[in-house]
């Protein structure tokens, strides 16, 4: 199984496309289960923000996984293959990785280095999470790709700026309202990216701020979150707080237009005298592109926002060079994590051969030498193991070390090969903790929610987990502690047979992302 992104972003697609292509809702759930239910896909998460619609799939094959997400994205979004086709990016197996930790740190966002696709991707997470599309193998991407975007954060200054959406929106206005602090604004929605606004332009001390919204009550929470004089309106109060704003805000999650033309210009826009801007952070667009034509009226959208440069001079190309880094180091380190792990079933299952024999053959010394008392056979017990074990100390320490390099994997069939193991003997560990109907459902695991929100996995949810796995788990921790450990030097003291493994071992897959804390920033727009 291997890592599939398929996407299209405002790199590759003018905003009309991802308008259109965007999925949000029930919508994006239902998308989310078609992509999980295909036969070429393993594991699902979607993130879907007005810059973005990005599918992260587990898939057994390539094309069969990519044809299946183009078309199910097709389908659901009701943009024809052939529009759509030409807009789609896709990456595979280690530049997968590579983008979706690229992505997470800001790399990829319109304003470069801003925080907010953090929350995205955390959300995508739990909603594959809550509806059973995610899996090992993605929970494990996405959990440490939040991990990489929060050290970026941490240790470089690609977020000094405080860029974002909002903010460069906001640098628009001023370059045509003057200084916020003697306008009138007036926000509409009161979702994230409109708390934002109406925080931005609290601090920035405007003159007055009215929130309209659906919900009057939503709206009144965060007008009385505001700093200066603020009040709640319902949209049935829109035109009336449209004739007073000079700065209007939206970004509601409407199917059409909220401010039209007409509603303008009815309550004397283009003809009272007075300058108007209006931002426009919606997908699809709340505002009626025909505004530009009302004299005194500036309005701007997301592709106007493309081409806005502050932040990114603001960051400066020293601060992204860092983030490169990181993310390179990390990408490496996850993925020789990811290849040491997968030689780890072999090892386990070569010990459990080897721990076979010792017993059939200590069983097979009893019957011969009846008369032998319990002494001497704990003595000769004691001194089999410790000569297989050290037998097989240092070729199985040292196919671990050389799996972590690429192409690592030929290293655990050639030990299948020359200790003759049963071919079924690796799966069944890999798999022990999980059936294949449960790796098919999503069920494959299953972390604690609140786990998930701290600087852990839950390795007490995984189904199946017994003593043996525990000391597995506790042997490769300690080993390469906070990614993939060294699977055990040693084994058990008493060993285990394949039958015992196959019934009972956990999967030795390691975590890369144990350490992980998703992050808790709003969300992308």
């Amino acid at each position: 199984m291997s890592i599939l992104v398929v996407g299209l972003s405002h790199r590759s697609a003018p905003v009309a496309v991802l308008e259109r292509a965007a999925v949000a809702g029930d919508d994006l759930v239902k998308l989310l289960h078609a992509v999980h239910a295909s036969p070429n896909v393993a594991e699902t998460a979607i993130v879907s923000t007005c810059n973005r619609v990005e599918i992260y799939a587990v898939v057994g094959k390539f094309h069969g996984g990519v044809s299946a997400i183009s078309e199910l994205l097709a389908l659901h979004s009701g943009v024809p293959m052939d529009d759509l086709s030409r807009h789609l990016y896709v990456h595979y197996e280690e530049r997968a990785v590579q983008h979706v930790f690229a992505v997470a740190c800001g790399l990829e966002s319109m304003v470069v280095g801003e925080g907010q696709i953090l929350g995205q991707i955390r959300q995508a997470f739990r909603l594959a999470q809550d509806e059973g599309t995610l899996g090992r193998d993605l929970h494990d991407v996405l959990q440490q790709s939040l991990r990489v975007g929060k050290r970026a954060h941490h240790e470089t200054g690609i977020d000094k700026a405080g860029a974002s959406l909002v903010s460069v929106g906001l640098d628009v206005a001023v370059r045509h309202l003057g200084p916020l602090r003697d306008v009138r604004a007036l926000v509409v929605g009161a979702g994230s990216m409109s708390s934002l606004a109406a925080a931005t332009l609290s601090r920035a001390g405007a003159r007055e701020i009215t929130i309209a919204n659906r919900t009057p009550a939503r709206a009144a929470r965060l007008a009385e979150s505001l700093d200066v004089p603020s009040r709640a309106v319902g949209l049935a109060g829109l035109d009336a707080a449209l004739a007073e704003a000079d700065l209007v805000v939206s970004c509601t999650g409407a199917a059409g237009l909220v401010i039209t033309a007409e509603q303008l210009a009815a309550r004397g826009a283009g003809t009272d005298g007075r300058r108007r801007f209006l931002l426009d952070l919606a997908l699809p667009h709340d505002v009626d592109r025909d505004v530009r034509n009302l004299p005194d009226v500036e309005l701007a959208g997301l592709d106007d926002l493309r081409t806005a440069q502050e932040a990114a001079q603001a960051i400066g190309p020293e601060a992204v060079e860092a983030v490169r880094r990181i993310v390179c180091t990390e990408v490496e380190a996850f993925l020789s994590a990811a290849r040491a792990a997968a030689v780890a079933p072999t090892v386990v299952a070569l010990r459990s051969k080897a721990a076979g024999v010792v017993e059939a053959e200590l069983n097979r010394l009893s019957g011969r030498v009846p008369e032998m008392d319990a002494r001497a056979r704990r003595e000769i017990e004691q001194t089999v193991r410790r000569v297989v074990d050290k037998l097989l100390h240092a070729p199985t320490v040292k196919v671990k070390e050389l799996a972590a390099a690429p192409g690592g994997d030929s290293y655990a069939d050639a030990l299948r090969e020359l200790f003759d193991l049963d071919p079924k003997a690796p799966e069944a560990v890999a798999r022990a903790d999980m059936g294949e109907a449960d790796v098919r459902e999503g069920a494959a695991w299953d972390p604690d929610p609140e786990c998930a929100e701290a600087d852990c996995v839950s390795p007490a949810s995984a189904p199946g987990r017994d003593v043996v796995s525990e000391a597995m788990s506790e042997a490769m921790s300690e080993a390469m502690p906070g990614t993939v450990s060294e699977a055990m030097s040693e084994p058990p003291a008493d060993g285990v047979n394949v039958e015992t493994v196959n019934a009972q071992a956990a999967s030795v897959r390691a975590v890369s992302a144990r350490n992980a804390v998703p992050a808790h920033e709003g969300d992308e727009a």
